[in-house]
């Protein structure tokens, strides 16, 4: 194993008067998520898929509440994984707090979307079908008769 590779130091192992953020390639900083409406109805389901149509765009579920979530780096985020702007951050950065960051999170969520193919099959599963709408799929039209 190559010595220059280090075991990632534990949230316990951090000493005091250190910060969690010293150990950490900045998570936080490299998306954004936004809480979005459940959705209803197929149009709600339309919007979705529409935000799905975009890269580094992704919708999830946790604990009942769905996010809108883009990966995109903050633009002020420096090389060695501090901010550039610390001292006139942005409040909801002064408001984050490494109590419940994602350090050692690991990414599961009740549901994850990353194509708008997933939440159409999604919509299909959980809204009733339109009156007379049948499980099966269409009849496909008639072959033409080769001469």
């Amino acid at each position: 194993m190559d010595a220059t590779l280090k075991r990632k130091v534990t949230r316990d192992e951090v000493k005091p008067g250190e910060s969690l953020c010293d150990y950490c390639t900045a998570k936080c900083c490299h998306y954004f998520a936004l809480p979005i409406d459940t959705p209803t109805r197929r149009k709600d389901y339309d919007y979705i898929r529409w935000f799905l149509l975009h890269e580094r765009a992704t919708v999830f579920i946790e604990s009942g509440t769905w996010y809108l979530l883009v990966y995109t780096t903050c633009r002020h985020l420096r090389a060695d994984h501090l901010c550039g702007i610390y001292l006139t951050r942005p409040q909801i950065c002064r408001a984050y707090s490494t109590n419940k960051c994602e350090y050692d999170d690991d990414w599961v969520y009740e549901q994850y979307f990353e194509t708008p193919e997933q939440i159409e099959e999604y919509m299909e599963v959980v809204l009733p079908r339109k009156s007379g709408q049948s499980i099966r799929s269409p009849k496909p039209a008639c072959l033409p008769i080769a001469q």
